[in-house]
């Protein structure tokens, strides 16, 4: 890497001083916004909605596992497919280790994906994901939280995403996070929901790549997340060329930083 940016210690502690307001800057906004995410009206979850997973079937209210909060990501997985999209995947490699705090602040994480579960397990297996995880095939949960469209919305070129009409993708999956809440009579209501890059906070590793000289060194790719693999299929050393015989898999157009 040639360097082109070197300058005295004095110079480089002017220039990051000023950065560093910029920083608070942004702290501040975030939490601002945090607050105001904390702030979004409830709705309630009038609609029963079936799962199937390791424990059998299970009701929305059931996946809570006795918290009062559940976050669901919505994992690109469709019926058929051979494997997850390797971006959601990527999401989901900074789960495992948040599990245990997020239980401690009375929060369940769960994946829902539209798979049968017997198609889910041998992937989740490979993984060596140990968040839980379940299928929604059949149901109208994906298809009510638009992370799912049909045949037919595809012919017709648009799709309900991001809270907006969008033009139909080329898979019917697409990635999002949603969040509930259960009161103490068991009535679960939606609080809130992101998709696209509303998922980028939760990507630990864009959060360290964004530290670094190259940040995220994405501008030449044919999109923002063509160098993401599954962890298992990472070759060796780092690689100058991401897309060096690159061709994406089937379902792979899931892009949290799109």
């Amino acid at each position: 890497m040639k360097v082109a940016n070197a300058v005295s210690p004095a110079e480089w502690l002017k220039a990051r001083r000023a950065l560093l307001k910029k920083e608070k800057e942004l702290t501040q906004l975030r939490e601002e916004t945090a607050a105001a995410r904390r702030a979004l009206p409830w709705v309630e979850v009038e609609k029963e909605y079936y799962f199937e997973g390791p424990q059998g079937p299970q009701k929305l209210a059931d996946l809570f596992a006795g918290r009062d909060q559940l976050i669901i990501y919505h994992f690109m997985f469709g019926p058929g497919w051979v494997e997850g999209c390797p971006s959601c995947s990527y999401l989901m490699d900074h789960v495992d280790g948040a599990l245990s705090h997020l239980n401690a602040r009375g929060v369940t994480f769960a994946a829902v994906s539209r798979a049968p579960w017997a198609e889910l397990a041998p992937f989740k297996k490979r993984m060596g994901w140990k968040f839980p995880w379940v299928s929604s095939f059949g149901g109208d949960f994906n298809n009510d939280f638009h992370v799912s469209s049909t045949a037919a919305e595809r012919e017709a070129g648009k799709i309900t995403y991001n809270f907006a009409e969008s033009p139909a993708p080329p898979v019917e999956e697409l990635p999002g996070a949603s969040v509930f809440i259960k009161d103490e009579e068991g009535t679960v209501f939606h609080t809130y929901s992101t998709y696209a890059r509303g998922l980028d906070p939760v990507v630990g590793t864009y959060q360290w790549l964004d530290l670094t000289p190259k940040g995220r060194d994405e501008e030449s790719l044919a999109f923002p997340m063509a160098w993401v693999r599954h962890h298992d299929k990472y070759g060796t050393g780092y690689s100058i060329d991401p897309l060096a015989n690159y061709e994406p898999p089937k379902g792979s157009v899931c892009r949290a930083g799109a």
